[in-house]
């Protein structure tokens, strides 16, 4: 694992090509200069144009035209910051953050784990109505398990399609794989990861915790470590650690010509502690979320997004998967709610001054 320290250390202050062409530019990174493509620089400009959507939505925009770029208006992408989008929006009001607030740490991570394993609003929605409150102390497996079989039986979705949840068969027997699922909930809360994860003294311990359950990879282990933050179960900083998933090392293949062995959490790193530079020198003016900059999730993320956008914007230019078309289309759905983020950030109250919210 990266020692985010030492890492921080390794890159020096010259890391900028002064070059503001997006052909030719030449990116330093742990001593090693990368030749990047016409994507980084697109890089960017999709951050902060993404953003500027969001912004824009969320101050009651209707106008189907939210950006003049082709590839954002016909195509469906996640926000610049991953804490804005529905689901995590979802997550941080309904599972974690609900009125009351009163959820033990049993239950803050039963609940996170259980709307994640699925990461489907529906799903989560669809359970609350048939058992109610969703607490640890009142869950049964017999029921859920019975419960989700008949949705599937009647051609319900369970999980969410953002990302592909390995079925766990192998680790705890179970034909279906929400059972499983369930199981793989259940054998976490018996080896008493509520009151570890509390007492992990960085994310990188988190990690290195949930990847030592039965069948969480890095890239899943990574994505419950982030969320269960969120919460107040954890408060680490999202600039600690990073993992990058398939998505994010496609993006980095279409960025540079050659990583040169670079680790891509590395140029994760270096994308996000050095994102002021690059935004003047692309002369980019980027709408950050009240103060706070891209974090390292973010930058993982937005390599994952603009992996999808150069398969219009930049066809010719080749990543790792192989991936030619994007699936999703984009239907502006008009004004959002006011968003929440974790209190630890401290942008709630500039979002409810800046709305007029009491």
């Amino acid at each position: 694992m990266l020692d985010q320290h030492e890492l921080f250390r390794s890159v020096d202050d010259q890391t900028v090509s002064e070059t503001k062409q997006p052909k030719g530019h030449t990116v330093h990174i742990e001593g090693t200069a990368l030749e990047a493509t016409e994507v980084f620089a697109a890089y960017w400009r999709f951050a902060a144009e993404r953003q500027r959507m969001f912004l824009k939505r969320l101050q009651g925009s209707n106008d189907p035209a939210l950006t003049d770029d082709p590839v954002l208006s016909a195509y469906r992408f996640t926000n610049s910051y991953r804490a804005s989008d529905r689901v995590s929006q979802f997550l941080l009001r309904e599972v974690i953050s609900t009125p009351k607030q009163r959820w033990n740490d049993k239950d803050l991570f039963y609940r996170t784990l259980l709307f994640k394993l699925f990461n489907r609003i529906e799903t989560w929605e669809s359970l609350e109505r048939e058992f109610g409150e969703l607490t640890w102390d009142r869950h049964s497996f017999d029921r859920i398990d019975g419960f989700l079989s008949r949705r599937k039986a009647s051609a319900k979705r369970n999980y969410s399609a953002a990302y592909i949840m390995p079925s766990a068969g192998s680790a705890f027997g179970h034909k279906s794989k929400h059972a499983n699922h369930l199981r793989l909930l259940e054998w976490m809360i018996a080896d008493d990861y509520p009151r570890r994860l509390r007492n992990c003294k960085n994310m990188g311990q988190a990690y290195d915790l949930l990847i030592a359950a039965p069948s969480v990879g890095p890239f899943l282990a990574y994505q419950f470590v982030t969320d269960i933050n969120y919460s107040t179960l954890t408060s680490f900083s999202e600039m600690e650690f990073v993992k990058a998933g398939p998505g994010a090392l496609d993006g980095i293949a279409k960025c540079f010509k050659s990583t040169e062995g670079v680790p891509p959490e590395a140029i994760i790193e270096h994308m996000a502690l050095y994102q002021d530079r690059y935004f003047d020198l692309f002369e980019i003016d980027f709408p950050s979320l009240w103060g706070r900059p891209l974090q390292l999730i973010d930058c993982q993320n937005l390599f994952c997004e603009i992996s999808k956008y150069a398969r219009v914007a930049f066809p010719t230019v080749n990543g790792s998967s192989g991936r030619t078309r994007i699936k999703q289309k984009f239907a502006p759905a008009g004004r959002l709610p006011l968003p929440c983020y974790p209190n630890d950030w401290g942008l709630n109250e500039k979002i409810n001054v800046e709305f007029g919210k009491k």
